[in-house]
C-alpha cells in the first residue's frame, strides 16, 4: 500500500468532497449539541468528523485563496463590482430596503395578531428604515452621486430627521423590554448564530463608515449613517436576548434591567447626536450651496 498516497488523499481529498463535508459535518456538530449527550458514540464521530473538516480545510486554504484573487481578477462581473462603488451601493440599499420592509410587515401582522405595541415599535422602526433606503436608492438610481450636491444634502438632512423620528419606536423598543422584560428567548445556537450576523454587521457597517468618507458623497453618508443605527439597534436586541437565554438563575431581574436601560440610553443618545449632526451639517452646507 502507498501510504503517501493514501496520506495525501486524506489531506487533501477533491474539492467535491470539500464543498459536501463542510453542511455535513455543521449538520451533524449541530444535532448532537442540540439533541444528544456529549459522550454519546454519535457525538464524539461528528466531533471527529467537524475536526477533520476543518482540518482539510486549512490544509486547502492558500488554495481557495488564490483561486478567489485569481477570479476577481480576471472575471469581468467581479472587477465590475469592485470597481463600481455606486452599484454596490444602489444593490446594498435596495436590498436592505426590501428586507427592512419584509420583517416590518412581518412585525405588524405579529403586533395586530397578538395585539401588543412591542411588534407594532418593532414594525414602526423597521418600516422607517425601509423608507430611507428607498428615498436613497431611488435617487441613485436616477442621478450620480457627488454631481447635485445641494439635492444630496437635502435627502441627507431628510434622512436625520427620520432617524430622530424613529427614536420615538426606539424609546418604546427599549420601554417595553426595561419596566416590562418584553424581550426575545431563543436557543442557544439560534442566539450565538444571531450574535455572528449582529456583529458582522456592525463591523461592516465601522467599515463602511471609513470606506465612502473618501467619495464626499452626502447620500453615501447617509447610507452609512443608517447602517451604523440599524446595527447600534441590532447589538441592543442581541443584548436582550443573550441576558434572555443565557441569563437565567445567574442574573436577577433587577440587574438585567439595569443593563438593559443603561445600553438602550447609550444607544438612542448615539442616534439622537448623529441625527442632530445630519440635520445641522444638511442644513449649513445646503446654504453654503
Amino acid at each position: 500500500m502507498n501510504w503517501n498516497k493514501l496520506a495525501k488523499s486524506l489531506l487533501f481529498p477533491h474539492i467535491a468532497v470539500l464543498i459536501v463535508l463542510l453542511p455535513v459535518s455543521a449538520a451533524l456538530v449541530v444535532y448532537a449539541l442540540g439533541f444528544l449527550k456529549s459522550d454519546s458514540v454519535f457525538a464524539i464521530l461528528s466531533y471527529v468528523l467537524a475536526f477533520y473538516t476543518l482540518t482539510v480545510w486549512c490544509f486547502r486554504l492558500p488554495k481557495v485563496i488564490n483561486a478567489v484573487r485569481t477570479f476577481r481578477r480576471e472575471n469581468k462581473y467581479a472587477k465590475l463590482w469592485r470597481e463600481d462603488t455606486r452599484l454596490r451601493v444602489k444593490i446594498s440599499l435596495f436590498g436592505s430596503m426590501l428586507w427592512n420592509g419584509a420583517y416590518a410587515v412581518l412585525q405588524l401582522g405579529l403586533g395586530i395578531h397578538h395585539k401588543t405595541f412591542w411588534f407594532c415599535s418593532l414594525a414602526g422602526y423597521y418600516f422607517a428604515l425601509a423608507v430611507m433606503r428607498f428615498f436613497l436608492a431611488r435617487y441613485t438610481t436616477r442621478n450620480i452621486p457627488g454631481e447635485d450636491l445641494r439635492e444630496e444634502l437635502k435627502r441627507y438632512r431628510f434622512c436625520g430627521i427620520v432617524l430622530l423620528v424613529m427614536n420615538l419606536a426606539l424609546a418604546l423598543m427599549i420601554f417595553f423590554m426595561v419596566y416590562w422584560n418584553r424581550t426575545f428567548r431563543h436557543d442557544e445556537i439560534t442566539t450565538i448564530a444571531m450574535a455572528a450576523y449582529t456583529f458582522g454587521s456592525f463591523t461592516m457597517a465601522i467599515v463602511n463608515v471609513r470606506k465612502y468618507r473618501k467619495f464626499g458623497s452626502p447620500v453615501y453618508n447617509a447610507s452609512r449613517a443608517i447602517s451604523l443605527a440599524s446595527a447600534c439597534v441590532s447589538m441592543l436586541t442581541l443584548e436582550s436576548t443573550m441576558l434572555t437565554t443565557f441569563g437565567d438563575g445567574t442574573m436577577d431581574m433587577k440587574t438585567r434591567q439595569i443593563f438593559l436601560c443603561a445600553s438602550g440610553i447609550a444607544v438612542s443618545l448615539t442616534i439622537i447626536l448623529m441625527a442632530v449632526y445630519m440635520i445641522v451639517q444638511g442644513t449649513k452646507k445646503r446654504k453654503q450651496e
